[in-house]
């Protein structure tokens, strides 16, 4: 971050001040990227909003229990060993959030990290850990309505070597690669393919492909992240009446889709226009991701009575 968030960060079950929140350079996951991370959002309440209408604004947090609790399943892989449950974190996040006065959208970084264990790679669930949330203001990740992606040269980490499941830190590097590539070349994203060539995801987010009114996504065994956005948009879609398959989805077509949409927690559901320069159905956004778009919006921001069990309330 360029610019300071909240004026607090829960710091190992302490509020903080944002300033104080620091870890010495010889912490284990600044070497070896021994880290397991979220990304969950924050929505003010929007303006269609009955307790919005009445002057009660607040902000929802979108699926806080689903995020925290595959937090500690990625850490279960690496077997770091989290000393706060997922309940714990939950709470910790709300307070985090009053304790901030945020009102506005907010966008939330829970990470748990290997501390002080040496510099050797045998970590174990006696391993001393840390774990840090931090908040603050966010709005919308693309600008624009719709992206212009590319498929990268660099193929997607692969089960056999680093499990995709696991939301690691170290993980990333491989959407670093893919992201400046893109950048580079003048695209707004990537999309990697796995190790078969088949569609995996894009940078940090995974991938929808519309076709005859029908919905394809890969699945899990085609390196992709097991994403909340990704399964909140596949229950939104089925609720409006779309079918949604998963299955392996060659590169070729990536262009003939009708339609191409990216979900994810910062990008929330965004439209692809353009792929490797070649336009999506008429190079704007479709109808089918259109629906799920903004049926999404509306979920995530209070003005829908649907998966109100999906957002918790900060105020």
């Amino acid at each position: 971050m360029k610019e300071k968030g909240g004026e607090f960060v829960w710091f190992d079950n302490k509020f903080v001040k944002w300033e104080d929140a620091k870890v010495p350079v010889y912490t284990h996951a600044m070497h070896y990227g021994t880290a397991v991370f979220e990304g969950i959002r924050g929505y003010a309440s929007s303006s269609s909003n009955a307790a919005a209408k009445s002057g009660k604004n607040n902000v929802y947090i979108f699926r806080l229990k689903e995020h925290m609790e595959r937090l500690h399943r990625s850490a279960k892989v690496y077997s770091f060993s989290l000393p706060y449950s997922a309940d714990e974190l939950y709470d910790a996040t709300v307070e985090l959030l009053r304790k901030n006065r945020m009102k506005e959208s907010v966008y939330i970084r829970p990470l748990a990290f290997v501390g002080m264990h040496g510099i050797d790679l045998n970590v174990t669930a006696s391993s001393p850990t840390q774990t840090v949330i931090i908040a603050f203001p966010f709005a919308k990740y693309f600008k624009g309505e719709g992206i212009r992606a590319c498929v990268s040269s660099w193929r997607r980490i692969n089960d056999a070597t680093t499990p995709p499941l696991s939301k690691a830190a170290g993980n990333y590097l491989n959407s670093i690669l893919a992201t400046q590539e893109s950048r580079r070349n003048g695209y707004d994203e990537s999309i990697l393919l796995d190790l078969a060539g088949n569609v995996s995801e894009a940078s940090g987010e995974n991938i929808f492909l519309v076709r005859n009114k029908k919905i394809y996504t890969p699945y899990f065994a085609d390196s992709a992240l097991e994403g909340i956005t990704r399964d909140s948009a596949m229950t939104i879609a089925r609720e409006l009446g779309y079918e949604v398959t998963e299955r392996p989805i060659p590169r070729a077509e990536l262009y003939m889709a009708d339609e191409i949409f990216l979900t994810g927690t910062a990008a929330e559901i965004v439209p692809v226009t353009s792929v490797d320069g070649k336009p999506v159905g008429d190079g704007k956004e479709g109808p089918v991701s259109r629906s799920v778009r903004e049926t999404y919006a509306n979920i995530v921001t209070g003005g829908s009575k649907d998966h109100m069990d999906w957002l918790t309330p900060v105020w």
